[in-house]
């Protein structure tokens, strides 16, 4: 149990389809807990009305869950931090309300999060198991996700600017996407990752989009697959069972080339020899792989997050709200949801 004068941060997070909650003492992760929503499987993506109704049911729980493996009273706790947003309206408004009545009833500081710039701050985690090599500042910060791509410059904590984004579909957005063309079940990220580990990506080629800057496009890579799977199956009925290997490998590498010439090309630009991947997105094998060989060509540092702190986590809104915080930064009691930016 907390004394004296510890920071002790409840985190919340609901933007999606994971209803999650965390303690933070003095930073450190005393517990992590999320409740996952399989209904969505059913329909092939997320459902929000579903997704609102499955938080409702959980956070509750999971909020009693976080405390009681920490070791930690709702009475010792200093602030109570949430996802503002961006997410789905629904599901964002459940962590809200949830947030705010729980700071009211404590008498305690309320924390309204960004959940893009939660997810650079998971570099920072740390937790019981030891410390880890954290990013020194700036570095710059590939965030990566279903919903959401961006290269942010990161000076500080709370001092983040994006330089560049997608264009049309995020990167976990397209992964997904051409997983549903393969007749794979959602999410289907990760199994693209597991079918495409042990075989050569190259068999099929998909364009690079041609994007100014350093904005992204994913669109024209999904189209592109998709004409390759159509025609293959309309040509050679069975191709996508017998070919689902270097489909899934073709996908995974262009996605994961256009994610890497960006990343490079903001840290070159910027003359900055820091970078760092994070979001859901940046659990995929290849993307880890290759980020850490980018660097070690480059002569770079190379940050990315355990796997627990990849996907959406409370444990990154703890962190977040444990920095603002302690800059007295905080909410009112009439604080909406920021369903986007």
């Amino acid at each position: 149990m907390p004394t004296g004068k510890s920071s002790v941060i409840l985190g919340i997070e609901s933007s999606c389809d994971e209803t999650a909650a965390a303690v933070l003492v003095d930073g450190v992760v005393r517990s992590n807990s999320i409740a996952g929503q399989d209904v969505h499987r059913l329909w092939g993506g997320v459902v929000p009305e579903l997704a609102s109704r499955a938080h409702q049911e959980h956070i509750v729980p999971v909020v009693h869950d976080a405390l009681t493996a920490a070791g930690v009273r709702k009475e010792d706790l200093s602030a109570v931090a949430f996802t503002q947003g961006p997410g789905l309206v629904g599901a964002l408004l459940v962590g809200t309300c949830f947030a705010r009545s729980f700071a009211q009833a404590l008498e305690i500081p309320l924390v309204a999060v960004d959940h893009l710039k939660a997810h650079v701050l998971a570099h920072f985690i740390h937790d019981v198991s030891g410390e880890r090599t954290v990013p020194t500042f700036p570095f710059i910060n590939l965030t990566v996700s279903g919903g959401h791509t961006l290269l942010i410059l990161v000076r500080s904590p709370l001092d983040m600017e994006v330089l560049g984004g997608t264009l049309d579909d995020a990167a976990g957005e397209a992964f997904d996407k051409g997983a549903k063309m393969l007749g794979l079940p959602y999410p289907g990220g990760p199994l693209v990752d597991q079918h495409a580990a042990t075989v050569d990506p190259s068999r099929y080629k998909l364009p690079v989009p041609q994007v100014a800057g350093l904005d992204m496009s994913f669109s024209g890579t999904k189209t592109a697959f998709r004409t390759i799977v159509m025609n293959g199956e309309r040509n050679s009925p069975g191709f996508v069972q017998r070919e689902l290997q270097h489909l899934c490998a073709s996908l995974q590498q262009s996605i994961v080339d256009i994610l890497l010439r960006k990343l490079a090309k903001a840290a070159r630009t910027h003359g900055i020899d820091r970078i760092g991947i994070s979001g859901g997105v940046s659990a995929n094998s290849a993307l880890r792989t290759q980020v850490q060989a980018l660097a070690d060509r480059e002569g770079w540092q190379a940050h990315i997050p355990p796997f627990a702190y990849c996907t959406d986590n409370a444990a990154m809104i703890a962190m977040a709200g444990h920095y603002l915080h302690a800059k007295g930064i905080h909410a009112g009691l009439d604080t909406v949801p920021m369903p986007r930016h």
